[in-house]
């Protein structure tokens, strides 16, 4: 085959398999883990279940791949949108209710129904802690760069955790009804604490 036939064939593959893995966060999001089976992403994204089985081996397979994609792409998404902040007063607080509403998000609804299903298939566990550990690293190596601090500086990881926690916990209280008004509070009194903590010596 050609290079010139190849390229096409290539950018086909990976647009199909780009819906099938937004395809596997959206349905884990609406109706949970156990009616989100292959033949149901693979519907969802307009491809055969063979084509779907083709890039992706295992159900397991997909939804690690597509918990992954889609974090990559929202973290994406917070640099790009905190590069467009103005530096001053306000910017820490966009930035974590920026990262708020990622947790408030289908990406958090979809892991969230992974991670409970993880707790029982021990395959599936396997892989999710793999996944959570790279995820969660590049969780916070993000908001280290967008919070414009080093990790060096004793405290600040830990600072730095904890605002990744605490988000967590918001988008739990937002899983079952809106939370978005007692959100907005928690945020800005956590950036006003992050803030103070960042600038004092040692932290």
């Amino acid at each position: 085959m050609s290079e010139a036939l190849k390229e096409p064939q290539q950018d086909r593959s990976r647009a199909t398999r780009q819906r099938l893995l937004e395809a596997a966060v959206e349905s884990l999001a609406e109706v949970g883990y156990a009616a989100t089976t292959v033949s149901v992403v693979a519907a969802r994204a307009g491809v055969s279940r063979g084509a779907a089985q083709h890039h992706f081996p295992t159900r397991a397979d997909l939804f690690a791949a597509a918990v992954e994609y889609m974090t990559e792409v929202r973290l994406a998404e917070i640099r790009a949108q905190a590069a467009a902040l103005p530096s001053g007063p306000g910017r820490t607080e966009a930035i974590v209710g920026i990262l708020a509403d990622v947790y408030a998000g289908p990406l958090f609804r979809a892991a969230l129904h992974l991670w409970v299903a993880a707790s029982t298939e021990e395959p599936l566990r396997r892989q999710i802690v793999q996944l959570e550990a790279h995820v969660g690293r590049q969780a916070h190596r993000a908001l280290l760069e967008v919070l414009e601090v080093s990790e060096r500086t004793p405290g600040v990881r830990e600072t730095v955790q904890g605002v990744l926690d605490m988000a967590r916990g918001l988008g739990l209280a937002d899983l079952l009804t809106d939370d978005s008004a007692r959100r907005r509070g928690i945020v800005r009194q956590w950036s006003r604490i992050l803030d103070q903590a960042l600038r004092e010596p040692g932290v």
